[in-house]
């Protein structure tokens, strides 16, 4: 009888446990993905290439249990207080506490079960989807690599497992404990909203204060380094709360001194509202702020990684192809690259010495980076590379590995003429856009690799373009596929805290709407009121959370050379999906509130 009541109540609020369901769905979905990524042996065994992003992932697998954890503490409080009333009545119909405990833990615990094996489940497909999307990015071909996961399943079974454990066993404990007459009247019992204006000042002040702090503080994050974190992480947290405890109640009472506006329609019901819940609200607001800001901010910067790579490629190599041993290659590729520049040095060696012609350097200059506040790009005269040995180690470094043990010599060209030695030669490329062609290129730098066996055993070679580009390409490329997955899924869990922040006190509100509609209110104004009072819940969090952000990209100016650039894409990713929720949660509380009155 006890497992039918329950289940009805389950039944009638099968929309608020959707939410719930969806959003541990997503969470378990993008977690497998994460631990499927970075716990494949095989795959990372058989690929370097992509064993950093491997890394990359297991972090994110760590900031995504954090967050969850969080989320599901949170959120499945708000359904344990929207059921507590169903819980007293089970009491009071002669059911024991033991019984209602066990009730409630297996409620939890199956809720979050299904969800854990539906989210492993959308977790596969997605990382089928993933890996391709990651390969085709990193241009390469990846073996040993299956969607399916059993360490990652079995990792993900075990996490979510003891999350749920831990949050049926707190709300169980947490129900049982409470007398009957408080789990009835719980939602009826309002915070206190009437504070000294004084403080009222202070505290919107030091809000503000910590908050210009903290902004300081990541602005001069290079000048105070973990110092600078530190503090900004302190500042703006508290900041933050006050800015919602105190800024926000300050701006409403003004607004509720305006006859103007506050006699308008029913502009004066929907304020006293938000001031009589706001007390109630904000700590959520406040962890909704912080956690939209970490969603947002992984999502820009994943997306602004990607925007480094072709830059960073640029700033770190001199030469777009390089060929060693020229006259065995094939001549034609080169020339279908329409390069811009195509240059051959002539190199004479014999054991000890590589000797080159410097005339042709003269005529040539070999281009070089060298490092100021930032890599400059430069050009050295065969004169300047005969007399300055730190200089030729701009040649030294385009050498086969062989050749890079040796002495370098310059010579005059009738000398380099007569030295009886076989000539080969050192071609470097330029072309329009490498990376528009840099597919040809791979083509041809793998080709010059089997024509110099040495080559591929040298690890540390770098001299080439394109492995540049690969290594740069393999590691931001996984941030930004992390920060997108990331950002995804902590607006997913922090939209639907705030959503059920807000439906928690939808049943003490049922009452106050159903007089209004008794004295004549029109319904359209009922549902205005609604749909603006929630949307001041959803943009105060979310506008500071967005500021959080644009201060927050200061800190990563070593990382990212233009941290605001395409910045409009993350933002609008995150409007539309945070439109979403706000829509969806007018609509559930609309039903629930004005369901009777249609």
């Amino acid at each position: 009888m006890l497992l039918k009541l329950s289940l009805t109540g389950l039944k009638g609020r099968w929309r608020d446990y959707a939410v719930l369901f969806s959003g541990l769905t997503i969470a378990a979905g993008i977690f497998y993905m994460f631990q499927s990524m970075a716990s494949n042996d095989d795959f990372l065994t058989n690929n370097s290439t992509v064993a950093m992003t491997g890394m990359i992932f297991q972090l994110g697998s760590v900031l995504l249990a954090i967050i969850t954890l969080v989320y599901i503490l949170y959120a499945n409080s708000f359904l344990m207080s929207m059921r507590q009333k169903d819980y007293a009545m089970f009491m009071m119909l002669g059911a024991k506490q033991r019984k209602i405990a066990l009730l409630i833990f297996i409620e939890t615990f199956a809720i979050g079960l299904l969800a854990t094996l539906l989210g492993s489940a959308i977790g596969i497909g997605l990382t089928s989807i993933v890996s391709q999307l990651l390969t085709n990015r990193l241009n390469i071909q990846v073996t040993h690599f299956s969607p399916f996961s059993s360490k990652a399943l079995l990792i993900t079974l075990i996490f979510f497992t003891m999350l749920f454990l831990l949050a049926a066993t707190i709300n169980a404990s947490s129900i049982v404990r409470k007398p009957i007459l408080s789990l009835l009247k719980a939602n009826e019992t309002p915070a206190k909203s009437r504070r000294k204006p004084i403080m009222l000042l202070l505290e919107a002040i030091g809000g503000i204060l910590l908050l210009a702090v903290g902004y300081y503080m990541m602005d001069n994050v290079a000048t105070f380094a973990l110092l600078a974190l530190v503090v900004a992480l302190i500042t703006i947290v508290l900041g933050t709360y006050f800015v919602f405890h105190s800024v926000m109640i300050f701006i409403l009472n003004l607004l509720k001194r305006s006859d103007s506006l506050r006699l308008k329609k029913l502009n004066n019901f929907t304020l006293s509202q938000l001031s009589f819940r706001i007390q109630d609200y904000t700590k959520m607001l406040s962890m909704v702020a912080m956690i939209f800001a970490l969603a947002l901010g992984a999502l820009t910067v994943g997306l602004g990684f990607r925007n480094e790579i072709p830059k960073m490629t640029e700033q770190a190599s001199t030469y777009d192809l390089l060929l060693n041993n020229a006259q065995d290659a094939d001549q034609k590729q080169v020339e279908d690259l329409n390069p811009t520049l195509n240059v051959s040095y002539q190199i004479k060696e014999d054991e000890d010495t590589v000797y080159f012609n410097q005339e042709q350097f003269d005529s040539e200059p070999l281009n070089a980076i060298y490092y100021d506040t930032t890599p400059q790009k430069t050009a050295y005269s065969g004169e300047q590379l005969a007399n300055d040995e730190a200089k030729m180690d701009n040649l030294r470094v385009l050498l086969l590995p062989e050749q890079r043990e040796k002495e370098l010599a310059m010579l005059p060209e009738d000398q380099f003429a007569g030295l009886n030695h076989q000539t080969s030669s050192l071609q470097v490329v330029q072309v329009n856009d490498f990376m528009t062609q840099k597919d040809a290129i791979k083509n041809i730098v793998d080709e010059n690799v089997q024509q110099n066996p040495s080559l591929a055993q040298d690890q540390l070679a770098m001299n080439q373009k394109y492995d540049i580009y690969t290594i740069f390409n393999e590691t931001f490329s996984g941030f930004e596929f992390m920060g997108f997955f990331l950002g995804i899924a902590f607006l997913t869990m922090l939209a639907s805290c705030l959503m059920f922040k807000i439906l928690s006190g939808a049943a003490s509100d049922v009452a106050r709407y159903d007089m209004l509609n008794k004295i004549g209110t029109r319904m359209s104004l009922l549902k205005k009121s609604i749909r603006r009072e929630i949307a001041v819940l959803f943009l105060a969090p979310g506008i500071l959370g967005a500021i959080h952000v644009l201060f927050g990209l200061k800190m990563f100016t070593g990382l990212l050379s233009e941290p605001y650039a395409g910045i409009w894409l993350p933002f609008l990713i995150f409007f539309v999906l945070y439109f979403f929720y706000y829509l969806l949660t007018i609509w559930l509380y609309i039903d629930i509130v004005l369901k009777k009155k249609e």
